[in-house]
């Protein structure tokens, strides 16, 4: 498809007829849209002509009469966790993931679903779960990995070698053809096409042309000698003409067995109808076996299927050590002993434990037997999914290799049947030795498919080089063994290029009719399986380029750079989950389902500006902003993904520098120097309380400030704690503690929570700890959420000098307020003056939440549980998202426990959608009830009204008390209450 430039006036005449939405104007808003879709998951990147993301069919029909009329092609995308660049190319790219996410029908009796192409695989198994249903087919991203794209790549899974592949899962399919006709292909007698080959229409010329294709003797020989053999279960090379060539007992012809694999370049996917199976046994195990080598885990992966497992994964050492210390992965390697080189993750089902039992036994004794392993642990139930969860992450988790050269998509996908994969990957490894290439080895085993990224510099012209020559002589080696170039990631525009030399030339140029007869002016996904670009031009990285190096004022170096930071995301899209699947990440998207509100989205524009802009500031783009409007720095990017990428630090360092360009607007100023208002507000408290109460005056001043006439503000104590703390230690008889703890008096508990101040001071008291209040400055937190870093660096220059001589491990410094407190831990060290990083440092080490120092203390038996009352209380608690991210919740959950009948239920939410001032931003407020309007509020608002709502953040409570008129209570108050 050649370029088109002149196409305003006809994309806005579209824009009229069309009922969702479309970006195709050179307006900054339209251009950042252009600029996160040029992407995926690969390593691809070019900028489309335009986004459409429709509503109905009726918009995508319209979609595909333009795209004839002005000779453009149409690439259909959904999560775009795509690896081998399907979904990115010149053209008009079709999201159909915002809207069209319809489950249209559950049919319990026959085992099957209909479903809408962008509804999310998980979200799908969690409607069907209550009919004891699922759908098998699993990809590692299933959490957000929607049906139309696992029907474009015939996705497989985990469980594949059981469960079968999307195309032995797809029953039926309606679709557009390339002309706008409607259509639906499902099974049919092989007599009845030759009715259907009669059809005056696209549909006819298609069966008729089709179905002469696979019945001509001399194509049915070329099939049957270029596809792979008949023992690999993973096929996914070109088009699945070796379903549909005449088989001993087929009786039946179903064209979706060649819909799934195409990748969109055949028929635009509008329903799809799929086969259920039952829900698994309740029992499961997974053995994790420990290997010293990775050839000595491939025999024995021949071994283990003689047993008929679910599943046999393979983890290598590289995907292990970058566990290690990991804010989430650390705790979900309790089951690696030692230091395996690899594992085999192999998993059974069963109905009663004793089953479970003897399967795994048998399985072990006979790896025993063969010398093969050192160690068998079992892993049971709910604690597997953790134990996966580090499997699935590989492709995240690889991502943090500091430097340029980085692991590759590249010959990841290559199959081959099982009982050849020792050889195999020993002749790969031969491949990759001769060129001093490392790479890791991870996944389905089971299913002869190990996901090999090699470690090559796509930077320079001679990794470029050496990206192509190392695919080149696997696809030799692929067709050596009679395996499959691809096994469920499909061709795109990676792998495009060698389906010739592994499938034959006599089959490619099949491929290529297959295409014509469907879509003969390329309308759909063009140049992705045939006719592909060489697979090495269009990266997103341009070879030999001298970057610009950017000064921050963060310290980067952690990352080696903010631009280094930007490009560990490797758009695996875990960003893109639902609040179905659970998380916190990313809030904003699962209240707009754009894909320009993802973390990918975000570190992705960043990317590109930091790597293309050749002035003094390559932050002042319009274009940044837009795709950072709605990003919460609610942090749980920093944990929840697997690469680690930090957005919301990224997005204060934005913020600043923009700033320094344009100014800063007069709301930014007035959050930020939220603490000095307060100040001045606590002086006249009543008169200050009385103005935003009011509903004339809170209207004007929120109408003035820019904020949502729907929003409460918050009130200022009678007093502040600082004024109350003096006067009560006048008050207090001489303290006989052995303990002293410091209290970080934050800017928030001071003026406006003052009250759970008082209890915290009171309740520590009571536990016989003495309370200091030490001379400190506010911590920050507003100045770091408006980005106005400079600020904030003076304040924890301060503070650090001010507090970290006076606190340490026998002393701590205690806080009510996690967004404040937590500043200690998280930002200070990396944001203050050289000479004080390590004080910093040891600050941060001794700085914890109210909750933690009250857990090691219980712990510790210097707190007894006889101390609190023993009548029963239900308690639901949301967290906050930095206690999240920073791993801090747990300790929150444990000490509303300390009262021996006290029950805590953690609420399933992620960010309440507050954030700060987030929810006070007259733009914002919508976005803002929405993220609540997920799981919080509905879940608060059911609740018996003898339940207590707990939660730590000011924010939380504040937007619980906004939504739902309840009030959520601090963990402090609760304890305080429920002592003796």
């Amino acid at each position: 498809m050649s370029n088109h430039t002149h196409l305003s006036a006809p994309f806005q005449k579209l824009a009229d007829s069309f009922s969702g939405e479309l970006f195709y104007d050179q307006s900054a808003a339209h251009e950042a849209q252009k600029l996160v879709y040029s992407t995926d998951a690969s390593v691809y990147q070019e900028k489309p002509l335009a986004v459409a993301v429709p509503k109905t069919s009726e918009d995508i029909k319209t979609l595909i009469s333009f795209a004839n009329e002005h000779h453009l092609t149409l690439i259909p995308r959904a999560a775009g966790t795509s690896l081998a660049g399907q979904v990115v190319g010149n053209g008009l790219v079709v999201d159909i993931s915002k809207y069209l996410n319809k489950i249209l029908e559950i049919n319990q009796e026959e085992q099957y679903v209909i479903v809408q192409p962008g509804v999310i695989r998980d979200d799908l198994n969690a409607a069907l779960k209550p009919f004891g249903l699922m759908f098998g087919p699993e990809t590692s991203t299933a959490n957000r990995a929607m049906i139309g794209g696992m029907i474009g790549n015939n996705s497989c899974g985990l469980h594949s070698i059981v469960w079968g592949d999307t195309r032995q899962n797809l029953l039926e399919v309606k679709g557009l053809l390339s002309n706008g006709q409607e259509v639906e292909f499902k099974e049919i007698p092989l007599a009845q096409i030759a009715e259907k080959a009669q059809l005056n229409s696209l549909e006819g010329i298609i069966y008729k042309g089709v179905s002469e294709l696979v019945n001509k003797p001399q194509n049915i020989e070329a099939i049957e000698k270029g596809y792979p053999k008949k023992t690999l279960t993973r096929r996914n090379t070109g088009y699945a003409l070796d379903f549909l060539i005449p088989q001993e007992g087929k009786e039946n012809f179903n064209m979706c067995e060649l819909i799934a694999g195409s990748e969109g370049t055949l028929l635009f996917v509008t329903e799809a109808k799929l086969k259920l199976l039952p829900l698994p046994p309740k029992q499961e195990a997974l053995v994790c076996v420990h290997f010293n080598s990775l050839a000595e885990s491939l025999l024995a992966n021949i071994i283990i299927l003689k047993h008929q497992p679910m599943a046999s994964e393979l983890v290598d050492r590289y995907i292990m050590d970058f566990t290690k210390g990991h804010p989430v992965y650390q705790h979900n390697r309790f089951f690696i002993e030692g230091e395996p080189e690899a594992l085999l993750m192999v998993e059974f089902f069963a109905e009663t434990q004793q089953e479970i039992d003897f399967k795994t036994s048998a399985l072990i004794a006979d790896l025993k037997l063969a010398g093969l392993g050192y160690a068998y642990p079992i892993v049971y139930g709910q604690q597997t999914k953790l134990a996966w969860d580090v499997r699935k992450a590989g492709l995240g988790l690889i991502r943090n290799l500091p430097g340029d050269k980085q692991p590759v998509n590249l010959i990841e996908d290559c199959a081959v049947a099982p009982e050849d994969l020792p050889a195999y990957i020993e002749e790969l490894q031969q491949i990759l030795d001769k060129y001093n290439l490392k790479a890791s080895y991870y996944a389905h085993a089971g299913a002869g498919e190990l996901h090999v990224e090699p470690m090559i510099n796509l930077k320079t012209s001679e990794g470029k080089e050496l990206f192509r020559t190392v695919l080149k002589e696997t696809a030799a080696l692929v067709k050596k063994h009679q395996g499959s170039l691809s096994g469920e990631h499909g061709d795109g525009r990676l792998r495009g290029e060698f389906i010739k030399d592994v499938l034959g030339i006599e089959v490619y140029e099949l491929l290529k009719e297959v295409k014509q007869l469907f879509d003969p002016l390329g309308v759909f996904n063009a140049n992705k399986i045939v006719d592909t670009p060489p697979m090495n031009e269009f990266l997103r990285y341009e070879a030999d380029k001298e970057i610009k190096p950017v000064k921050t004022i963060f310290d980067f170096s952690k990352n080696e750079s903010i631009l280094r930071l930007a490009e560990k995301c490797s758009g695996s899209g875990d960003c893109r989950r639902t609040h179905i699947s659970g998380g916190t990440m990313c809030p904003s998207y699962m209240a707009t389902r754009q894909e320009k509100d993802t973390t990918r989205a975000r570190a992705n524009i960043l990317r590109q500006f930091l790597s293309n802009d050749t002035g003094d500031n390559p932050f002042n783009h319009e274009e940044i902003k837009d795709v950072m409007d709605l990003c919460l720095s609610c942090k749980a990017c920093k944990s929840e993904c697997p690469s680690s990428v930090d957005v919301a630090k990224m997005k204060a360092e934005f913020l600043q520098h923009y700033y320094d360009a344009n100014g800063v607007p007069f709301r930014t100023k007035m959050i930020a120097n939220f603490t000095k208002s307060q100040r001045l507000a606590a002086i006249v408290p009543s008169i200050y309380n009385a103005l935003i109460s009011n509903n004339f005056t809170s209207k004007l001043i929120k109408k003035v400030v820019g904020f949502a006439p729907d929003r409460s503000l918050p009130k200022v104590g009678k007093t502040t704690l600082r004024s109350w703390k003096k006067q009560y230690d006048k008050k207090q008889a001489p303290k006989n503690t052995e303990r002293k703890v410091y209290l970080f008096c934050d800017e928030f508990t001071n003026y406006n929570d003052v009250e759970i101040g008082m209890t915290t001071v009171k309740l520590l008291e009571k536990l016989g700890y003495e309370v200091i209040i030490p001379e400190h400055l506010e911590s920050g937190r507003t100045y770091l959420s408006k980005g106005l870093l400079r600020e904030a660096k003076a304040l924890a220059n301060k503070n650090v000098a001010l507090l970290a001589d006076v606190v340490n491990a026998d002393s701590p410094l205690l806080g009510v307020e996690p967004s404040a407190l937590l500043t200690f831990r998280d930002e200070y060290p990396e944001l203050v003056d050289a000479n004080l990083v390590q004080k910093a440092k040891h600050l941060a080490q001794n700085s914890f939440l109210v909750e933690e120092f009250l857990l090691n203390e219980f712990e510790a038996e210097k707190i007894k549980a006889s101390q609190f009352t023993s009548d029963y209380q239900l308690i639901k608690l949301h967290g906050h998202c930095y206690q999240k991210s920073l791993n801090a919740l747990t300790p929150t959950e444990k000490i509303l426990s300390m009262p021996s009948n006290y029950k805590v239920e953690l609420i399933p939410s992620g960010c309440c959608g507050m954030a700060g001032s987030f929810g006070y931003e007259a733009e914002h407020y919508e976005v803002s009830m929405k993220v609540a309007e997920l799981v919080l509020l509905p879940e608060v608002r059911k609740q018996k009204e003898d339940t207590i709502i707990a939660a730590a953040g000011t924010s939380c409570r504040h937007q619980i008390k906004d939504g739902t008129q309840k009030i959520a209570k601090h963990p402090v108050e609760i304890l305080w209450e429920a002592m003796n």
